[in-house]
């Protein structure tokens, strides 16, 4: 129902917050808490509340044009734009196109990145302002 089904274990689970869905596609900027599943298209700028608990998992349909700044991510999907993530899963289906800012790395045989790979001892507290286009 929820399309890929290979959702790592080591990421924590609980109730979905919210699920953009495989035909759904949200222009603007989100912030959200909890757990938060695209399978469709966001284009603007994703972030967590300050709780520590949120979870972004993209599945492999899904993609992100924007910047990311979330606790935990995993990615099957595409992402266009800069991922800060304490701890960051990204599946063999990954493309990320942008910056990856990270405390705790995991990464499958076959995932893409195209930007610079940074590890992070301390979270970045904001992200940087976009480059006008």
């Amino acid at each position: 129902m929820f399309g890929d089904k290979k959702v790592s274990k080591s990421m924590p689970s609980g109730a979905i917050e919210c699920l953009v869905g495989e035909r759904m596609s949200i222009t603007g900027d989100v912030k959200f808490a909890g757990s938060f599943i695209i399978e469709g298209r966001i284009k603007g700028t994703v972030i967590a509340d300050d709780s520590g608990d949120a979870v972004l998992k993209l599945f492999e349909r899904g993609q992100i044009e924007g910047q990311v700044q979330v606790p935990t991510a995993e990615i099957h999907g595409e992402m266009l734009g800069d991922v800060v993530a304490e701890k960051l899963l990204l599946g063999a289906t990954a493309r990320v196109r942008g910056n990856v800012y990270y405390r705790v790395l995991e990464m499958a045989a076959g995932a893409q990145v195209n930007g610079q790979m940074v590890h992070q001892e301390e979270p970045r507290k904001q992200l940087a302002k976009p480059e006008p286009a």
